[in-house]
């Protein structure tokens, strides 16, 4: 047996990290179970620093023992174990963690700007495209811009510093951040592999810093370390109508590099007042949404000095998975009807256009990227852009102005989502010229699905698709439109990312984004980070189901992963949202209904705040309009105030907090009860088609026993009534398969099968490769849909958890338990754990079902079948069989 995927806070070698006592992990390969463990740690030179010495234990994570690391401090650490018959195995290969800059001293760098002035106003989004190319024909080379290009917008600014290394260098660093986007380059080559640095935050709230090992690229003599800067989200387009400098006006950029030689003397080169600038170079534009314009004619010269400037807020690791360059695609171009170059990659993403080709100087290329094409075979972008008279966005589009010879370009300052690109030349472009790059945050794929069943299959991979198109740095809810981290979207579909994903760095980053956001009373937001919501939307902050992530998502965390760590992480905050759902109870609010209720019961009900309701029921089922956004909801926001405070109560019990647990408690039985009074109004009765009203309480266990037998029955007549289409909305569709599998499985696999719109497999069957955001594709909202969202890809968990039957309950612990149902043949879903994989099928037979259970090293699974029979097994390979389904079935 030996350990292997050493990890240190959920990341492989992680170099510079912000946690000063991580925590560790590894994976056990051969063997059955580990019955003990050594974990060694040592410096830079070997000698140990901690040796936990052989110890009696199966567990494959470890708290750091030793003293907390200091800022730059690298070891390394292995792992020896020991199997069941006492024999040791081989050590493992040794990992790495190299601490970051911890202190705000370490920071000797100073904060830099382009020399000129930037209005402090906000402003709106850019007006068109055509301004856009007149403005770069406008722009002079060698010639520093100090009046904006446009309204508000500036060229991508250009920094150099020269700096020589002598003889003896051991150890080179860069720490790196900006408030914008930035590419460092030592001696034009790019450093490292993170696009879009420095990521995503509220850098009024929240900055994040890189570090990059730079030794190999420095031998003895003179270099120069370069770097481009753009508005990206800190002062360019964010939000559906995109909206300008949501969180600062003046770009700044701030780096050190520390160069460690062999006799201890370190030396660094940092931001300050001796930099060059200008933004004379070739990229006129760079909008993170709208596109680049690029002259490749043009060098930056230099010319000018840098301001230096400040940022309060002192730049922090962001202890993540970096985002970085994934699949490529290098379509043949076809000419589309309008006489335009066509690119079909076959596939929906959202990453980078890359072009390779010879062209002669001043020919142009421009590009442009979408979804989907129009009634004519031409590109349209009309789905995903928000327009008025003389302005659309996002424009997803580049323009290129080439030089003499070969010619190299990619996207580096703004994402696209599309399948298509459009190209308008007069270059020659064919086959291999243009490839387009999948772009995302490096998380891990940790789950697989494949059944009989084609159209599921395709529906899996297109929600794995759209969970990658939504991943830079944040889970967005679309990588075109609005781009904004929806809480809903996250919450709802937080257990499929878990199970589809190593998610954990990257989630616990946004539950700090969401956080970021918290104000003084509690209340959390429907969007993080906020920059571009829309000042009419901030109504809707606090909005249950949509700001309940904050405590929903640590809790399906802890529950998925078994860790808890994440609950004390956070738990401060927790509290303060749990009071602000606890102080909602009782009240009445503009708008709202009037609910006749016991005044016992009326002091739980919730009928304040503007809540989006179910939100996005097909329109068949439920049309919206304007109310459904300003009243509130008290049946939707009851029902989730007790199931949020439930969890809150489990959370305060696992951390000892007992008085937090009883009040907690107290209060979500209270609006049990209220919701139950509330069910029994003619107003509210469960006596309805409308299928999200009856999945909800029966999901969170809010009903009586008579009442929530009448609303099983009514739900399967309910979809009945409907063609067994789906009929819920954005909140209860992860619902509905758990609540019917869980007294009626013929009735949940009806649902699932279902071809027909509104209904999961009706996507893939009209051609999708992600996850659409409406049921109606394109059809619903005035043709204005996202054909990228991940959320209705939610009910990907329940083919993992029930379908198949793998259920995470321990560190090393899985319950097994596959209801095999509906026309299928055979299915089978495998999961990458923390503690290693573990994988579930099952086939249809003459007789019965035949299954067939994986369990990684080191864990146990309990195994259930449908016909009730338990089996505890260890690791390895199981087969099994049975022919009929328990009674309880």
């Amino acid at each position: 047996m030996r350990a292997t995927n050493l990890t240190a806070e959920c990341l492989t070698n992680p170099l510079g990290l912000g946690v000063t006592c991580p925590h560790l992990a590894w994976v056990d390969e051969g063997g059955i179970p580990q019955s003990a463990r050594q974990v060694v740690c040592e410096d830079e030179n070997g000698a140990t620093l901690w040796d936990t010495g052989r110890e009696e234990s199966a567990s494959m994570q470890l708290d750091w023992p030793g003293e907390p690391l200091a800022s730059r401090q690298h070891v390394s650490w292995r792992v020896r174990v020991w199997d069941e018959k006492g024999e040791a195995g081989a050590w493992s290969e040794p990992a790495g963690i190299e601490a970051g800059l911890l202190s705000p001293d370490d920071w000797s760098a100073r904060w830099i700007s382009g020399d000129y002035d930037v209005p402090t106003q906000r402003v709106g989004a850019l007006g068109n495209f055509k301004q856009m190319i007149a403005a770069m024909h406008s722009a002079q080379p060698d010639q520093v811009v100090t009046e904006p290009i446009l309204e508000g917008r500036y060229p991508v600014d250009c920094f150099r510093r020269a700096f020589d290394v002598a003889t003896g260098l051991v150890r080179a660093r860069l720490y790196i951040t900006a408030c914008g986007l930035y590419e460092a380059r030592i001696d034009g080559e790019k450093v490292g592999d993170f696009c879009m640095a420095p990521g995503h935050t509220d850098y009024r709230k929240r900055v994040q810093y890189q570090t990059y090992d730079v030794t190999e690229a420095l031998a003895a003599g003179g270099h120069e370390l370069t770097v481009q800067l753009a508005d990206g989200w800190y002062r360019g387009s964010c939000g559906a109508w995109g909206l300008l400098n949501q969180y600062g006006t003046q770009t700044k950029l701030l780096a050190q590099l520390e160069l460690t030689y062999a006799d201890g003397i370190v030396e660094r080169v940092v931001t300050g007042p001796d930099w060059q600038w200008s933004n004379d170079g070739p990229i006129l534009f760079a909008d993170n949404k709208d596109g680049e314009i690029v002259d490749a004619t043009r060098t930056p010269s230099y010319s000018g000095h840098v301001r230096v400037t400040k940022h309060l807020v002192v730049p922090t690791a962001s202890n993540n998975v970096p985002v970085t360059m994934h699949e490529r695609f290098s379509p043949v171009p076809v000419k589309a009807p309008s006489g335009r170059l066509l690119f079909d990659l076959g596939q929906n993403i959202a990453g980078w256009v890359e072009l390779d080709f010879d062209a002669h100087e001043g020919q142009h290329v421009l590009l442009r990227c979408g979804e989907m094409l129009d009634e004519n075979g031409n590109l349209t972008l009309k789905n995903i852009q928000c327009a008025r008279e003389g302005f659309a966005t996002p424009l997803q589009q580049v323009e290129y102005v080439c030089r003499e010879g070969h010619n190299h370009y990619r996207t580096t300052f703004c994402v696209f989502g599309f399948r298509y690109v459009e190209v308008e030349t007069d270059a020659q472009l064919g086959a291999g010229s243009l490839t387009a790059i999948a772009l995302y945050s490096d998380m891990a794929q940790t789950g697989s699905f494949e059944s009989s069943n084609e159209l599921l299959n395709r529906f899996f991979e297109a929600t794995v698709w759209s969970t990658k198109g939504n991943s830079l740095d944040v889970p967005t809810d679309c990588p075109t439109r609005e781009r904004h981290g929806w809480s809903g979207d996250a919450q709802i579909f937080f257990e499929t990312f878990s199970y589809l994903f190593d998610c954990r760095t990257f989630e616990r980053k946004w539950l700090h984004d969401l956080f970021d956001w918290q104000k003084n009373d509690g209340k959390l937001p429907q969007v993080a980070p906020a920059g571009g919501v829309d000042s009419y939307m901030r109504f809707m902050d606090g909005s249950v189901g949509w700001a309940d992530a904050g405590i929903l998502i640590p809790y399906r965390y802890w529950k998925h992963y078994g860790d808890a760590s994440v609950l004390s992480e956070f738990y401060d905050g927790m509290r303060r949202y749990a009071e602000f759902m606890v102080a909602r109870c009782g009240k009445t609010g503009p708008f709202a209904p009037r609910v006749r209720l016991s005044r016992e019961n009326r002091r739980y009900l919730v009928n304040a705040g503007q809540c989006y309701g179910e939100w996005a029921e097909p329109q068949d089922v439920h049309p919206m309009d304007w109310k459904d956004t300003v009243a509130p909801h008290p049946e939707v926001a009851t029902a989730y105030t007790s199931y949020v405070l439930g969890c809150m109560a489990q959370i305060a019990a696992e951390l000892g907090r007992a008085e937090d647990e009883k009040r907690y408690r107290e209060y979500s039985e209270g609006c049990c009860r209220a919701y139950q009074e509330l069910s029994r109004l003619p107003e509210y009765t469960l006596d309805t088609d409308r299928q999200a009203r009856l999945v909800r309480p029966l999901a969170f266990g809010l009903l009586d026993r008579q009442q929530e037998d009448f609303a099983r029955e009514r739900l399967v007549r309910a979809c009945e009534n409907y063609g067994w289409r789906l009929g819920t909305g954005f909140l209860s569709t992860p619902l509905i398969m758990d609540v019917l599998s869980s007294y009626d499985l013929d009735a949940a696999y009806r649902l699932l099968e279902n071809e027909q719109m509104p209904g999961w497999l009706f996507m893939p069957k009209m051609g999708a490769t992600t996850v659409w955001e409406s049921w109606e594709g394109t059809q619903a909202q005035g043709g204005i849909a996202s054909l990228n969202h991940y959320s209705k890809g939610a009910v990907c968990a329940w083919l993992f958890r029930v379908m198949c039957g793998i259920q995470p309950d321990g560190e090393r612990h899985f319950t097994v338990a596959p209801q095999p149902g509906g026309h299928f043949s055979h299915a089978r879903a495998a999961y990458q754990s923390p503690c290693g994989r573990v994988e579930s099928g099952w086939v249809r037979t003459e007789r019965g079902w035949r299954f067939s259970v994986s369990v990684p090293a080191n864990a146990c699974a309990t195994v259930v079948l449908p016909d009730g029979s338990r089996h505890e097994v260890g690791a390895g390979e199981h087969e099994f069989s049975c022919t009929t389904r328990s009674q309880e079935d």
